[in-house]
C-alpha cells in the first residue's frame, strides 16, 4: 500500500518563504509523475506544480518563478519550496503520486500552508 506523508505546513507572513516534504513508502521511481496540489475553502483542489521520473517540472502560473519543486530518489521525497508567499497560497497542500501503467493517483493527508500577518 502507497502512503504518502506531507510535512513543513504552517503560518508563514506575507513575503516569507516555507518548504514542504512528502515522503513516499515506497521508491518513487515506482511513480511516473509527483507533485503538489492545493485546496482553499470553497474552491476546487489545483495543480500547483509536478515532476516527472525525468525530472521535467510543470508550475500553476500562478507560482512561477516563486514555487520550485524536487525530488531526493534516494530519500523517495518530493519537496516543494515556497517563497515570496502570499495570502492567496493559503490552502491545503497535498501531496500527490501518479501511476501511469495503472492510471492511479495517490494522495496524502494533506498539510495547512496559512499566509497571514
Amino acid at each position: 500500500q502507497v502512503q504518502l506523508v506531507e510535512s513543513g505546513g504552517g503560518l508563514v507572513q506575507p513575503g516569507g518563504s516555507l518548504r514542504l516534504s512528502c515522503a513516499a513508502s515506497g521508491s518513487i521511481f515506482s511513480f511516473n509523475r509527483m507533485g503538489w496540489y492545493r485546496q482553499a475553502p470553497g474552491k476546487q483542489r489545483e495543480l500547483v506544480a509536478t515532476v516527472s521520473t525525468g525530472g521535467g517540472t510543470n508550475y500553476a502560473d500562478s507560482v512561477k518563478g516563486r514555487f520550485t519543486i524536487s525530488r531526493d530518489n534516494a530519500k523517495n521525497t518530493v519537496y516543494l519550496q515556497m517563497n515570496s508567499l502570499k495570502s492567496e497560497d493559503t490552502a491545503v497542500y497535498y501531496c500527490n503520486a501518479f501511476v501511469a501503467f495503472t492510471a492511479v493517483n495517490y494522495w496524502g493527508q494533506g498539510t495547512q500552508v496559512t499566509v497571514s500577518s
